[in-house]
């Protein structure tokens, strides 16, 4: 059966694209966690290389932000976990992954920890 088109409006609302179509909605989600999914994740919170200097806030909201030395929003963006597997978006539009492995983040060549696992590491 054909489907007829009479008109196509795209809206963006939040993360998911709306596309409407003779009144009836059809709703296509991305792979952003929805608000208050995350929230019980056990890998939410702060990740921090052993010397401090790299910090990820994997916030419970499917944002992050990763401070570098002084700078405190050197990146932002979103991020989606999958078992042990982390993706993020930088706002900007760059892409990386990462792994956890036995309680580590390992990410683009970097090794990250709980903060309170760096605080018993010095």
């Amino acid at each position: 059966m054909r489907r007829s088109w009479i008109s196509a409006t795209l809206l963006f609302a939040g993360s998911s694209a709306i596309f409407l179509s003779e009144g009836l909605a059809q709703v296509k989600a991305d792979r952003i966690p929805a608000s208050g999914a995350v929230q019980s994740h056990p890998y939410v919170g702060m990740w921090l290389t052993e010397d401090g200097y790299i910090r990820h806030e994997l916030r419970p909201n499917g944002r992050y932000v990763e401070a570098r030395g002084t700078r405190e929003k050197a990146y932002q963006g979103r991020y989606e976990i999958t078992g042990d597997h982390i993706d993020y978006w930088d706002d900007t539009g760059f892409t990386a992954d990462g792994d956890f492995v036995d309680g580590v983040l390992y990410h683009a060549g970097m090794v990250l920890y709980r903060d309170d696992m760096v605080d018993k590491k010095r």
